[in-house]
């Protein structure tokens, strides 16, 4: 059975359907780019843990992963709205239902507003204003000052968007708190370090397709070599902070230890860079690890918190 769709992708309709659509509902899913949710819920379970104590509300805890996981997706939906017509420019995302056409602009807006209220709704209602708080701040960093301002226009987008992403620790942190301290702050900082290398390195891999959408990527506009330079400030940042969550009594000296050595290692690869022959191997493989170095952080900064 012909399954093929012709589209149309400059208007607010689709030309003709296929007589097929019964994938259509993964199309929604995809929209809310479910792998930056799953790394955002982890951080977010990982601050909930470390209020927590292992003294666990899993009401609680199942409100504010449901609320924060709503934000997101909201969020990432917004984003994909609004840069459709240059997702159309990159061959990594020109195949998304919106530059395809798969979908209607106004439907995918429709979704967004409907997710960012409702996960607004759960988190305000719920949870705690602190949460609720937090919720739109991380989404009005996403939506409007990265992908509507500072995407387009400057080498910045990546340092300020890192706001957003480092919101999802303290929302769980506050959720269980109600009060922002020491801790939450420790949390913010390490999402908010991890993310600017973690994100260049995506970059370098796909430099020439963000050159020919037009973004001003920082190794786009400041080439490769200040890229990788830029890179070491922010993993440096991040070698001290185990030792603050033990140093404070948050957590064991376990993950004092071995945070420090996650966090060394990945700054070794980011080095590795200045003499690897091959930019886009070097860069692939220190997006790989920096991807681990957060689910490794989570699991040994759950594990090893101290209990209350």
């Amino acid at each position: 059975m012909d399954k093929s769709v012709t589209y149309r992708t400059s208007s607010d309709s689709v030309l003709t359907p296929g007589p097929i659509r019964f994938g259509l509902w993964k199309e929604f899913i995809q929209l809310t780019k479910p792998g930056i949710i799953r790394s955002n819920l982890m951080a977010t379970f990982a601050g909930f843990w470390v209020a927590a104590r292992w003294d666990i509300p899993w009401l609680n805890l199942l409100w504010v992963l449901l609320g924060t996981t709503l934000v997101m997706a909201s969020s990432c939906v917004f984003n994909n709205y609004f840069d459709r017509d240059f997702d159309m420019k990159m061959e990594r995302t020109r195949n998304r239902a919106l530059p395809t056409g798969r979908l209607k602009p106004s439907t995918v807006l429709g979704y967004a507003i409907a997710l960012g209220a409702l996960g607004t709704l759960v988190l305000f209602f719920l949870v705690n204003t602190l949460a609720g708080i937090f919720g739109l701040v991380g989404m009005f960093v996403y939506v409007v000052v990265y992908t509507l301002w500072l995407k387009r226009t400057s080498t910045w987008s990546t340092s300020v968007g890192a706001i957003s992403g480092a919101m999802p620790p303290v929302i769980g942190y506050v959720a269980v708190t109600g009060q922002v301290d020491l801790a939450a702050w420790l949390l913010f900082a390490l999402l908010f370090l991890w993310q600017p290398p973690h994100f260049w390195a995506l970059g370098i891999r796909r430099v020439e397709e963000y050159r020919a959408a037009g973004y001003p990527l920082l190794p786009v506009v400041k080439g490769i070599k200040r890229t990788k330079w830029q890179m070491i400030p922010y993993v440096l940042l991040m070698l001290p902070l185990p030792w603050l969550f033990y140093a404070y009594n948050y957590t064991g000296l376990i993950y004092g230890v071995l945070g420090t050595v996650i966090n060394a290692g990945w700054l070794y690869i980011c080095i590795e860079g200045f003499w690897a022959k091959d930019d886009e191997k070097w860069a692939k493989k220190n997006f790989i690890m920096s991807v681990n170095v957060l689910m490794l952080h989570v699991i040994v900064l759950v594990v090893n918190t101290i209990s209350g």
